[in-house]
């Protein structure tokens, strides 16, 4: 059962990812609407393998960083064996934090601007990715 589960995650094994699994990228807002349109408009594939963007709430609340929403955040990502990436808005301070409970989980955070942007670059990476552990060549792409 364990190895049948890291072959379809593929998430810190060697086993790789079966052909047309579903992997998961984990969207904070704002990024998620632009993020869910370039999905939708690439099929919600990259390569043989199906995306799905879940989509986190804004940890900014009346420009106030929230430490523990960003926490909750990444959290979320590290305890879902599909998930590949992490999507956030380009803000230093909220990307050092959420970068460091990702890491452990070798999940690739993707700090941008745009939406489309993050996920297109996302998509690439995977349909790129070799046939070890998904999220380390994820991770190695968009380094």
């Amino acid at each position: 059962m364990c190895v049948l589960l890291a072959a379809l995650a593929g998430c810190g094994e060697d086993e790789g990812v079966a052909e047309g699994a579903t992997v998961t990228a984990y969207v904070v807002e704002p990024l998620c609407a632009e993020a869910e349109r370039e999905l939708e408009r690439q099929r919600g594939r990259a390569g043989e393998l199906r995306v799905r963007a879940v989509c986190l709430p804004n940890p900014r609340s009346s420009q106030r960083l929230d430490l523990a929403a960003i926490g909750a955040n990444a959290r979320s990502a590290t305890e879902d064996s599909t998930a590949v990436a992490y999507l956030e808005a380009f803000d230093p301070p909220a990307n050092r934090f959420s970068e460091s409970i990702l890491e452990t989980a070798e999940i690739a955070g993707v700090y941008d601007s745009s939406g489309k942007v993050a996920m297109t670059n996302l998509l690439k990476a995977i349909e790129a990715s070799d046939a070890g552990s998904l999220r380390r060549s994820v991770g190695e792409a968009l380094e």
